[in-house]
């Protein structure tokens, strides 16, 4: 991160087992953040209840709730339980007042629905690793949503995100590497890391023809707004 000129990182819990390591490595430095909550993906594990997300949350290094929200794309048939699992991280970001990091893939309309419905406004947070048009970017802006772009916008096929890109108000917009997932290019097919969100920040630059500085300043910006971070 130092080596690219990245100076924070936000890790991102996926299930309450893991949450304590993940806040190992948060505490590991004084410019890294970590989340709480259960990703959409994983159904055979215990359920976090509203108390306990809210207990976990209280950790002053806890900045934001999730990652949560709807996949339909790896997980198919009755998927009430991931729903209700949405619900009660809203319903917990909206109680400790901190923000929500939001995964939908395959699942945009009901994600809206829900988010609408469980008034996640009030909270606020991000779409994280945006992967949807800009319909559905749009929507999540009128809820007070940030918007998130991973390295798949650097993609050669990512013309509809590139586009999204290229709308996004830059007071709106936050940068990522999902790491270890989606490396961009020129690191395609590797394993990611967070330093490389520097290549996120180069590409969208190029597309909207401002300075790198530029975008790179307003993202930081960004990230210490939404997850009220002093810096």
């Amino acid at each position: 991160m130092r080596d690219n000129e990245v100076s924070h990182a936000l890790c991102i819990c996926v299930t309450i087992d893991d949450f304590a390591r993940v806040l190992q490595v948060a505490n590991a430095a004084p410019n890294l953040y970590a989340s709480v909550g259960v990703h959409p993906d994983y159904e055979d594990l215990r359920e976090p209840s509203l108390e306990e997300l809210l207990v976990l949350a209280r950790d002053p290094k806890v900045v934001a709730i999730g990652e949560t929200g709807l996949d339909y794309y790896r997980l198919t048939g009755e998927l009430e339980w991931q729903r209700q699992r949405f619900r009660t991280h809203i319903r917990a970001a909206r109680a400790c007042a901190k923000p929500l990091v939001i995964h939908t893939r395959a699942a945009s309309a009901d994600t809206l629905t829900l988010m609408r419905e469980e008034d996640a406004g009030a909270a606020g947070g991000v779409m994280h690793c945006f992967t949807e048009n800009w319909e559905v970017a749009s929507a999540a802006l009128d809820l007070g949503f940030y918007i998130s772009f991973s390295g798949i916008v650097t993609f050669k096929n990512a013309r509809d995100l590139q586009d999204v890109a290229r709308r996004v108000p830059l007071e709106r917009m936050l940068i990522e590497t999902d790491s270890p997932y989606l490396a961009p290019v020129p690191h395609r097919g590797k394993t990611n890391q967070p330093g490389w969100v520097r290549h996120v920040g180069e590409f969208i630059a190029q597309l909207r023809g401002i300075p790198v500085a530029q975008l790179g300043e307003q993202t930081s910006d960004n990230f210490f707004r939404l997850f009220n971070i002093l810096r």
